[in-house]
C-alpha cells in the first residue's frame, strides 16, 4: 500500500516518472520506482544470510556474463563436435554458423541482449538518481545508454545474421556490439572517474580503466589484423571459410584476428561484472495506479494503488 513503508530505512531516488494522482485520465500505469539501500542498516543476521546475487539488482549483470558465457561455450562444443569449426580459436560467430548450433547460438545471444538491455538501463537510472544535477554526468549518461542500446542491436544482428548467409548485416552488427560496447565501456569508465571518491572508492575506477585498457588493445588489433586479412590479398572465398590450416595464407593474421574477438569478449565480461557490487545498491519495484474500477468510459473514481517488487526486494 502506498501509505506503508517498504523495507528497511533506505535513501529512495526515484526516477522521472514518479507517481502522481491524476483524476480525469482513465488509464493504468506503471511506474518504476529505483530505491537505493545503505546494507550497514540492516541486521548483520538478515545480511549474511543472503547470498551475494540476492542483493538488490546484482543478479542482473552476473545473469548477462554466464548467460553469455554458457552461449559461447556450448556452441562451441556443438561446432567441435560436429566438426564445422577448426578446434583452436574460431571465430565467435563461426561457432554459430551451421545448424544446429546456429540455432543455440541465435536463441541464446538473443536473450543476451535482453539481459544487457535490462543491465544498461538499471546502470543509467542509477547513475542518473545518484547525480540529478551534474549536467555533464547527465550528458554522458545519456550518450552511454545510447551507445550501449545500439551494442545490444548489434548483438542481435549477430546472432540472427551469419556471416555466410548475410555477410554485410553480420559484420554491421559486430561493428555496432564491439564498436558502441567499446565506447560505452569508455563512457562509464569516464563517469566512474568523476563518481570517485564521492559516490564510490577510487578502486572501481582502476579496474575499469584497466578492462578499458584491454579492451582498446585488443580491438586495435583485431582492426587492423582483419583489415589486411580481408582486402582482398588472399582471395575472395576467405569470407566463407570456415576452416583453416597452418600453411593458408593469412593464417597468422586469422589467428591474431580471432584472438582479439575472444579477447575482447573477455575484457567485455570484466566490465559487466564490476557492476555487480553497485547493483546490490539498487531495487526495481512496479506501480499499477488506477484511475477507475472498471474498463469502461466512466467517471473516474478514486481507488487503492499498489506498490510491488517488479524484480527484486528493497535489501
Amino acid at each position: 500500500m502506498p501509505g506503508k513503508s517498504h523495507g528497511p530505512r533506505s535513501l529512495r531516488g526515484y526516477s522521472p516518472w514518479s507517481h502522481k494522482e491524476s483524476d480525469t485520465t482513465e488509464r493504468l500505469h506503471f511506474h518504476f520506482h529505483f530505491v537505493f539501500t545503505r546494507s550497514s542498516s540492516l541486521p548483520w543476521g538478515d545480511l549474511f544470510e543472503m547470498w551475494w546475487f540476492q542483493q538488490g539488482l546484482s543478479f542482473l549483470p552476473s545473469a548477462l556474463v554466464i548467460w553469455t558465457a554458457a552461449a559461447f561455450i556450448f556452441s562451441y562444443i556443438t561446432a567441435i563436435t560436429l566438426h564445422h569449426v577448426d578446434p583452436v580459436l574460431p571465430y565467435i560467430s563461426d561457432t554459430g554458423t551451421v545448424a544446429p548450433e546456429k540455432c543455440l547460438f541465435g536463441a541464446m545471444l538473443n536473450i543476451a541482449a535482453v539481459l544487457c538491455v535490462a543491465t544498461i538501463y538499471v546502470r543509467y537510472k542509477q547513475v542518473h538518481a545518484l547525480n540529478p544535477e551534474e549536467n555533464r554526468i547527465i550528458r554522458l549518461n545519456k550518450a552511454g545508454l545510447v551507445l550501449g542500446l545500439l551494442s545490444c542491436l548489434g548483438l542481435s544482428l549477430v546472432a540472427n545474421f551469419q556471416k555466410t548467409t548475410f555477410f554485410a548485416v553480420h559484420v554491421c552488427g559486430a561493428v555496432l556490439t564491439f564498436g558502441m560496447g567499446s565506447l560505452y565501456m569508455f563512457v562509464q569508465t569516464i563517469l566512474s572517474y568523476q563518481m570517485q571518491p564521492k559516490i564510490h572508492g577510487k578502486q572501481v575506477f582502476w579496474i575499469r580503466l584497466l578492462l578499458v585498457i584491454w579492451c582498446g588493445v585488443s580491438a586495435f588489433s583485431m582492426l587492423t589484423c582483419s583489415s589486411l586479412l580481408y582486402n582482398g590479398s588472399f582471395g575472395a572465398d576467405i569470407v566463407q571459410k570456415l576452416h583453416w590450416n597452418p600453411e593458408d595464407k593469412g593464417y597468422v593474421l586469422h589467428m591474431i584476428t580471432t584472438a582479439a574477438e575472444w579477447s575482447m569478449s573477455l575484457s567485455f565480461f570484466g566490465f559487466f561484472l564490476t557492476y555487480i557490487r553497485d547493483f546490490q545498491k539498487i531495487s526495481l519495484r512496479v506501480e499499477a495506479t488506477l484511475h477507475g474500477l472498471t474498463l469502461y468510459d466512466t467517471a473516474p473514481c478514486p481507488v487503492n494503488n499498489e506498490r510491488t517488487w517488479l524484480l527484486s526486494r528493497d535489501v
